[in-house]
């Protein structure tokens, strides 16, 4: 038969006290005290032997699901930009003469912003009206010879009636028409070269117009590029002067959506947003357009995305950084639970054996594996929680709904607003 630890205790003490009653009253003081000690050596070998029973003792830490709002947003950065930005540049090559307006400056459509050199233009225009000039009275000498021509033609056929055409000769008459001939298709080269002559100075013309700057909207200067006797030179590209902005009541806010959440992101959606110039302050905006072309950096794939933003204080500024929440689902008055419930699962109800300290140093084989809910249940799947009554936790199956990351709805079950939902075990040592 086989002893336990306790009953190995029971007997070796009794053993120590019979020895200690047969001894003489000399030795009674050190009889106890090896008793004593030996005494102690059997509790504590009790205590190992038994495995010390259960050690820990613990609670559950509740939160009562409750009725209430739930919004569901995405996060995006980005900066703002006006709706609509002008680059003012220069079609001629040429020497800035004077710039007539700073940074921030309001302008209006046709205002003069500079002015270049247009010494060597307005020489331009002078030669091409000399020209155009020149070429009008070119026309009007071979209107001239023209009109020579056909009178000698004319005359030399009435002396070919008169005479019966006995003079003058025909090859005469001949050489006379194609004078005349030569002498109209002169004057309609005249005339061409005087349509050349006007598209030249118009040209040059314009060239000169182009050398005075104006807006083309109404707007305010975002950036100045030059000051004047700047040499400014058009070749490949045009030159930047200055960058205008339409209006900066009306701006727009151009933020990367991540790919995980732009399937929830729609036009019309609100948003809201915070700059670093104004802490603390939210300022609202909507979405206008969610770009379908894709953007990857450090294998990161983002959405471009468009948010109106009003502008009327002229707070915000074009360039600044902007970290945007947008509201991606809302729901009212409906049911919610932490998603730590969702992700709970209980201890074990019964404890482990006591095994002997022989058996716990030797490994045995490993338990089997208990089957744990998933950690989170996906948006309409079945999931559970557990709540807490008289009888200890209990299951109650659900469908959830959205998630913001803290709270998830719940769309069905037997869970009711005000259970307490299990979140959480905590272990206390005795």
């Amino acid at each position: 038969m086989t002893q336990t630890p306790d009953n190995h205790s029971t007997e070796a003490l009794r053993g120590l006290l019979n020895a200690a009653g047969k001894g003489g009253d000399g030795n009674a003081r050190r009889r106890w005290l090896l008793i004593g000690g030996v005494l102690a050596t059997l509790l504590l070998g009790v205590a190992l032997f038994s495995g010390g029973g259960n050690g820990t003792t613990g609670q559950f830490i509740t939160e009562d699901a409750t009725l209430g709002k739930l919004l569901v947003t995405a996060s995006a950065s980005g900066t703002l930009q006006p709706t609509k930005s002008v680059d003012v540049g220069s079609e001629l090559s040429g020497t800035l003469a004077t710039v007539l307006v700073q940074e921030n400056d309001v302008v209006k459509k046709g205002q003069l912003l500079a002015e270049l050199d247009t010494a060597k233009l307005k020489d331009s225009v002078d030669k091409s009206r000399a020209a155009l000039a020149a070429a009008e009275a070119a026309v009007m000498q071979k209107q001239a010879t023209v009109a020579e021509a056909r009178a000698s033609l004319r005359r030399m056929r009435h002396v070919a009636e008169l005479s019966g055409g006995k003079v003058p000769a025909r090859t005469e008459l001949e050489t006379q028409e194609a004078a005349l001939q030569r002498a109209v298709a002169d004057e309609a080269g005249a005339r061409a070269d005087v349509i050349q002559a006007r598209a030249t100075l118009k040209t040059d013309e314009t060239n000169l117009g182009k050398a005075i700057i104006r807006s083309p909207v109404n707007g305010v200067v975002l950036t100045r590029k030059v000051e004047p006797g700047q040499t400014v030179a058009a070749q490949m590209t045009t030159p930047v002067l200055f960058v205008l902005a339409e209006d900066l009541a009306k701006m727009e806010l151009q933020v990367k959506v991540d790919e995980a959440d732009v399937a929830n992101v729609v036009n019309g959606q609100k948003a809201t947003f915070t700059v670093s110039a104004w802490p603390g302050r939210k300022f609202p905006a909507t979405i206008q357009r969610v770009g379908l072309g894709s953007t990857t950096t450090d294998n990161v794939v983002t959405y471009k995305t468009i948010l109106q933003v009003g502008n009327d204080d002229l707070a915000l500024r074009p360039g600044m950084t902007a970290t945007a929440s947008i509201v991606t689902a809302e729901r009212a008055n409906v049911l919610l639970v932490p998603n730590a419930a969702l992700r709970f699962t209980p201890p074990t109800a019964n404890a482990a054996p006591k095994r002997s300290l022989v058996s716990r140093l030797i490994p045995g084989p490993p338990p089997d594996a208990r089957k744990r809910p998933p950690a989170s249940a996906a948006k309409g799947d079945e999931a559970r929680v557990w709540v807490l009554d008289e009888q200890g936790p209990q299951a109650v199956a659900v469908k959830t709904g959205v998630s913001n990351g803290r709270q998830t709805e719940i769309l069905g079950g037997d869970l009711k607003a005000g259970m307490a939902v299990i979140t959480e075990y905590q272990e206390a040592k005795k």
